[in-house]
């Protein structure tokens, strides 16, 4: 059967048209799966009783399972959704004052190889589908209250984001068409390790969405070691298609940097990484490592962690610390992965 939020409006007016049925019925159904929270077809209850049946004979509105619902104190709630190919993937729902941002995955693991990461363990086994990926925005988005809307969405779970664009780009059309979630692009941040070709792909297609590339080092030789897909790169290349996406869409750059302790957190470090942002307008976003079972890696120390930060604001860099959420449940940066723990 079709997955109805595969992205493809022409095949459900193509559909209802075959069964000389009004075209607003597309609409209809498409209020229901995204603003009416629809479970199954029985659900969308202005649509005559046959015409239901009929859509679910031909179409799955759920195409995963929801194998783990966990929760923390914080807010904070993570879905492992479990695909007919039995695949597994995690997603991520997050509070913070009246925000309510997701955090939804592109891949079934990941390929970058990021040494500290838990999405990489085991590789990447495939791309995710458009359905597959607006699936985990509306699950996450039936976690919500009836008088509650997502706000924010981040494209930083598992996956690189920018080695699905074919998928991620009308997952992300349907996000934010006004019959669908309605989410501004500038709500909607995308993070990658940068891979220039596709950074300048997604440049090309005048999107408006927020940028975050990781840098997790301040010269190649450190990022080579931790980033292994850096050695068939280098940071130049990915700074100067950062600047070209900057330039085209206007939205704020974001660099990223997660701080692992005596690796890529000593004051050298913090001086190399200021003076490769010297000049730049984007926010330097730095994230405590959060530790991941069967890695090495620890958390720099408070005392670490401030001296990083002074030596970079001292040297006019934007900087702000990513704020620790749903690390009790492995929720938190870098800790989603392929299957419960």
């Amino acid at each position: 059967m079709d997955h109805l939020l595969d992205p493809n409006p022409d095949r459900l007016k193509r559909w209802f048209a075959e069964r000389s049925q009004p075209a607003y019925r597309a609409l209809q159904i498409r209020r229901w799966a995204y603003a009416g929270r629809a479970r199954s077809f029985d659900d969308m209850t202005d649509l005559p009783k046959e015409l239901r049946r009929a859509m679910a004979n031909d179409f799955t509105l759920w195409t995963g399972q929801v194998v783990q619902h966990k929760q923390t104190n914080d807010g904070t709630e993570k879905l492992l959704i479990e695909w007919p190919d039995a695949h597994k993937i995690e997603c991520v729902l997050l509070r913070d004052g009246a925000r309510r941002t997701i955090c939804i995955s592109t891949q079934v693991g990941c390929a970058m190889g990021c040494v500290f990461c838990a999405s990489g363990l085991g590789g990447v086994a495939r791309n995710l589908t458009a359905g597959e990926i607006l699936e985990q925005m509306l699950l996450l988005d039936r976690l919500l209250p009836a008088d509650e809307r997502l706000s924010h969405i981040v494209v930083m779970g598992m996956g690189e984001p920018l080695a699905n664009l074919d998928h991620l780009l009308p997952a992300l059309a349907e996000a934010t068409s006004p019959s669908g979630l309605g989410i501004s692009a500038r709500r909607i941040t995308i993070s990658t390790v940068g891979l220039p070709s596709a950074m300048d792909r997604l440049t090309g297609s005048k999107t408006h969405f927020n940028l975050a590339v990781s840098l997790h080092a301040p010269d190649d030789e450190l990022r080579n070691q931790l980033v292994p897909v850096n050695k068939n790169i280098g940071l130049n290349e990915i700074l100067a298609a950062s600047e070209k996406y900057f330039a085209a869409s206007g939205r704020r750059l974001t660099f990223e940097y997660v701080l692992l302790a005596e690796i890529n957190d000593q004051p050298e470090h913090a001086r190399k990484l200021a003076a490769r942002l010297r000049g730049r307008q984007a926010l330097l976003n730095v994230i405590p490592y959060n530790p991941v079972s069967g890695l090495p890696y620890r958390t720099p120390s408070h005392k670490a962690q401030e001296r990083f930060l002074e030596i970079l604001r001292g040297a006019s860099v934007n900087v702000q610390v990513r704020q620790r959420k749903g690390d009790k449940i492995d929720a938190a940066c870098g800790q989603l992965r392929r299957m419960a723990v």
